[in-house]
């Protein structure tokens, strides 16, 4: 009996399906191939069944000879510490700045409507300024440290 013809068992699947896995992360075959591949695969009553799914797949290529680059963080002119602290007054700035524009079309509608009814209705807005100040006051205590 050839080796063809014996009856492959789970290692043997096990393994051609870590070399299909392993051509896939290479680029040689697209995921749509690899996984009717891998269906054959485990299907694979034989020897031969198997052999013939990566036959025409050439051997693993060892990392050192791979064309995939690792990852490499972009390096960092500054500290942490430093990124941080900008990072908070930044987001500091933006919040008083947007919520300052939410503040001021607060105050116009509340102008309009006090001029559409003839008297000054009472100041809703106030209770909208303060979440404001203390934004304000906070950056003004980062800026002071």
């Amino acid at each position: 009996m050839e080796r063809n013809d014996m009856r492959a068992g789970d290692s043997e699947r096990q393994a051609t399906a870590d070399k299909l896995k392993t051509a896939l992360d290479e680029g040689r075959l697209d995921l749509h191939e690899y996984d009717e591949r891998l269906q054959k695969t485990y299907s694979a009553k034989t020897f031969g069944d198997l052999d013939t799914l990566v036959t025409d797949l050439p051997g693993t290529i060892p990392t050192q000879q791979s064309r995939v680059e690792p990852y490499q963080a972009p390096s960092a002119p500054q500290t942490a510490a430093t990124t941080g602290k900008k990072s908070k007054q930044q987001g500091a700035g933006q919040f008083v700045v947007s919520y300052g524009g939410v503040v001021l079309v607060c105050v116009i509608i509340w102008a309009l409507t006090s001029l559409g009814s003839g008297e000054l209705r009472y100041f809703w807005p106030g209770w909208m300024l303060i979440p404001l100040v203390f934004g304000l006051l906070g950056r003004y205590n980062n800026k002071n440290r």
